[in-house]
């Protein structure tokens, strides 16, 4: 067991969760939780360190604190404290680098646990039906969240080889969805009308909050007898929902379009009020992706306790009523509508009847 744990990402509504759960655990001395901002949540009682990990500071956080376990959940798809793409992208990769550097120079740490995604198979019209941890990506992102988690993911390989006596754990979440869920797509999945691609329907998967936390926290302990936490991981729920599914559990409607993916994507979600959906977020939503997860089961020795319909199910329960208000859901039609005919600036008369 972990005497000193080390969490980045502290000030995000799942960081903050992760803190509060492992310091319960028998056996864990000290939680140091670590983000460039405070928290605006509880963190029990754990130790906040306000540090930005893309600074070399961290190494001066990682040595101070002697922690033997650190579990990098900073590694995310949404901004924090209103930053943009960029300063997402630079938390992701360089804020990586920074601290895998800090951590390749203690000689306390004995386990890392790393927060990747599903995101790194890409989505592409030729998938397999089900991706396992060693399947290649038949295309590799070209940007966004997904691209980032490829570099992660690459980083972590390099720190790996060049630390064999630290245990190494990344865990690739499927899509994190849930009551408090703060993903592009659950912002996605929050918009009045759903634009879809047309003549697509994609397989999808989700993994709950609840079982992100607590998978999080098994992955930092010595491993049990016959199982192994080290290597890499898919982490998902049960199941496989398609996107028409997804729509009639929220009560949303949809809206197909036949423009080209990677062209009208992020135009349109900011036009519909999200702050930032790339293209390879579009790709998912075109061609989907399904992983396999006997690893997670057999080999990790977890098993969550959401299937993916029932973690869409308690995200579908915080959104309250599925129809917004005809006015809102008209308008929203309406600039839909206005941008797949190229006019954005220039809405056309639609009724939401």
């Amino acid at each position: 067991m972990a005497k000193v744990v080390l969490v980045t990402g502290a000030a995000r509504q799942l960081g903050g969760r992760f803190v509060r759960s492992v310091q319960r655990d028998p056996g864990v001395e000290r939680v140091i939780a670590v983000d460039a901002v405070p928290p605006a949540h509880p963190l029990g009682d754990a130790e906040f360190v306000q540090a930005d990990i893309r600074q070399p500071g961290i190494a001066r956080v990682l040595a101070e604190t002697g922690a033997d376990t650190v579990v990098h959940m900073d590694v995310t798809g949404t901004a924090l404290a209103g930053g943009g793409r960029a300063s997402v992208k630079e938390t992701n990769v360089i804020g990586t680098m920074q601290l895998l550097g800090a951590c390749q120079k203690s000689p306390a740490l004995r386990r890392l646990v790393v927060k990747s995604s599903t995101n790194v198979y890409g989505s592409a019209p030729r998938d397999p039906a089900v991706f396992t941890e060693t399947t290649a990506a038949k295309s590799l992102p070209s940007g966004g969240f997904a691209k980032d988690a490829v570099e992660v993911e690459g980083y972590v390989r390099g720190f790996a080889r060049r630390r064999p006596d630290v245990a190494v754990c990344v865990l690739r979440f499927a899509n994190i969805l849930g009551p408090d869920a703060d993903t592009p797509l659950a912002s996605y999945f929050s918009l009045p009308v759903l634009p879809t691609v047309f003549g697509y329907d994609p397989r999808l998967q989700f993994v709950h909050e609840d079982d992100v936390v607590e998978v999080l926290r098994l992955a930092s302990h010595e491993p049990r007898r016959g199982t192994l936490n080290s290597g890499t991981f898919n982490i998902a729920g049960d199941g496989v929902l398609l996107l028409s599914q997804c729509s009639r559990r929220l009560g949303r409607p949809t809206v197909p379009l036949l423009l080209p993916a990677v062209t009208w994507a992020g135009s349109l979600v900011r036009t519909l009020g999200m702050t930032d959906f790339s293209p390879e977020q579009i790709r998912l939503l075109t061609h989907g992706r399904v992983v396999d997860t006997v690893q997670m089961r057999e080999t990790l020795g977890f098993t969550p306790t959401h299937t993916t319909a029932e973690t869409f199910a308690d995200f579908a329960r915080g959104q309250g009523p599925g129809l917004p208000p005809p006015e809102t859901l008209a308008g929203a039609v309406d600039r839909v509508a206005a941008l797949a005919a190229g006019n954005p600036g220039r809405p056309t008369t639609h009724s939401a009847n």
